[in-house]
């Protein structure tokens, strides 16, 4: 259970990864997330089901992904509809495309190949474990050759200081559409992976998967202060196993499996609460003085 669960966090560390770049860097939320993730599931496995490989279905999935995040950056840019109001309208139009695209509520994969098939001869769980570690590395690789090329640099000062960007000749907005377009690919490449492991799409798959991600993020960022940017794409990644851990105790002690999603927003409500409590009882004071 244990390296179920370890490998359930890998897999789901793409999300949080994907949320991150624009929660974090661009400082807004984007809930195109919720439509994109299940977007991308819906496609890798349409495409699986119709014949081609699982790595082209994953390209795939992707490019919908990125698709979605554009025509929210546009409406949010272009439109000027509000980036919450935006990914809500966006979100509940992808509905619509995955029932296209599927044709049914839920497609299963049984009896079809996934990219885990190639790692058959490992132990259980293990397969999953190794490509999402590789999964996980590309992406943090990839990331962070963008962030230090100067487009990336500048995709940073946009979220650091846009009216600042702005005075230096950066064009915000168009930084805004492409945090969009790379956050929900990878959310879309997330869906994707998950729904190969779990052998299915279902249009509400992505019904609180802004609540994993975030909660990859924030435990990642209570257990690790004052890191770089490639360790906090770490840690975000640790972040996310520790989740699944800690679901994995919630489940281990019984607790009905009905009200995952109440334990899941609780464990993410108490990591936001804890610098509070930490300033509260004066912990990092305490800590600094006996250091």
């Amino acid at each position: 259970m244990v390296i179920s669960a370890i490998a359930q966090g890998l897999l789901w560390a793409v999300l949080g990864i994907g949320i991150f770049t624009t929660y974090r860097i661009l400082n807004f939320p984007d809930l195109t997330a919720e439509g994109s993730f299940p977007l991308g599931a819906a496609v890798a496995v349409t495409a699986i089901v119709n014949g081609l490989p699982p790595v082209f279905a994953m390209v795939l999935a992707v490019l919908a992904g990125m698709s979605a995040g554009l025509v929210t950056g546009l409406l949010y840019t272009k439109g000027k509809v509000p980036v919450i109001l935006a990914g809500i309208l966006v979100m509940t139009a992808l509905h619509s495309v995955m029932l296209y695209v599927m044709q049914r509520p839920n497609l299963s994969l049984l009896n079809h190949p996934r990219i885990f098939n190639s790692l058959a001869f490992l132990p259980n769980y293990f397969d999953a474990v190794v490509v999402g570690l590789v999964v996980v590395s590309l992406v943090i690789g990839l990331l962070l050759f963008f962030f230090y090329t100067s487009l990336g640099q500048a995709y940073i000062a946009t979220g650091d200081n846009e009216a600042m960007a702005r005075s230096f000749g950066i064009q915000t907005d168009r930084m805004k559409i492409i945090g969009l377009v790379f956050s929900n690919g990878i959310n879309a490449l997330a869906g994707s992976l998950i729904a190969q492991n779990n052998g299915y799409a279902d249009v509400n798959g992505g019904t609180g998967v802004i609540v994993i991600g975030l909660a990859s993020l924030i435990i990642g960022e209570v257990a690790f202060k004052d890191v770089t940017l490639g360790e906090r794409l770490i840690s975000i990644v640790i972040g996310s196993i520790l989740y699944q851990l800690l679901l994995l105790g919630v489940i281990r002690l019984g607790f009905d499996t009905t009200y995952i999603r109440l334990f899941s927003a609780s464990i993410l409500a108490v990591c936001l609460m804890i610098p509070q409590i930490r300033q509260a009882l004066k912990l990092d004071t305490l800590i600094r003085k006996e250091g």
